[in-house]
């Protein structure tokens, strides 16, 4: 009598190996572009820490009684502020002033100029938030987010 041998044979395997290959070469592209969603995703999330940096700052304008025309707001009103304020209309002059309250990781983030905040490495307003101060008593700051470039 002769035992009976057990394992797979060479072709039970090579099938196994095709249809791994297969199944990984349809689902590799669906996690590729995963870098791009993430860069957009910190740019809405910029935006967001953005309008509530300026929310905190319009309520310190507000409760010193600077909500019309140009001003500035002490480090001493805005506490952990970096430096102090320029405001307009109650709300942040522009980006590098509403910067100077938000807590932004500069390795990744260029919060360096005045016209918004944009991710390091793309060219400025490709990847980011624009950022145009108040136009007028009562009216808020206007944010443009643009994640085309991302």
């Amino acid at each position: 009598m002769q035992a009976k041998q057990k394992g797979f044979t060479l072709i039970e395997l090579i099938v196994v190996i095709v249809i791994l290959g297969i199944l990984s070469a349809t689902a590799l592209p669906k996690f590729i572009d995963l870098g791009s969603d993430a860069r957009k995703a910190v740019v809405q999330s910029v935006e967001g820490s953005m309008r509530s940096a300026n929310v905190m700052i319009y309520a310190k304008a507000a409760a010193a009684g600077k909500l019309s025309g140009a001003s500035t707001l002490s480090t001493t009103e805005i506490p952990g502020a970096a430096a102090t304020v320029n405001i307009t209309n109650g709300y942040a002059t522009d980006a590098s002033d509403l910067k100077s309250v938000m807590d932004i990781d500069s390795t990744k983030i260029d919060a360096t100029g005045t016209a918004g905040i944009f991710y390091k490495g793309y060219a400025v307003g490709t990847c980011g938030v624009t950022y145009t101060k108040s136009a007028a008593v009562n009216t808020p700051p206007t944010y443009a987010t643009v994640v085309t470039g991302c």
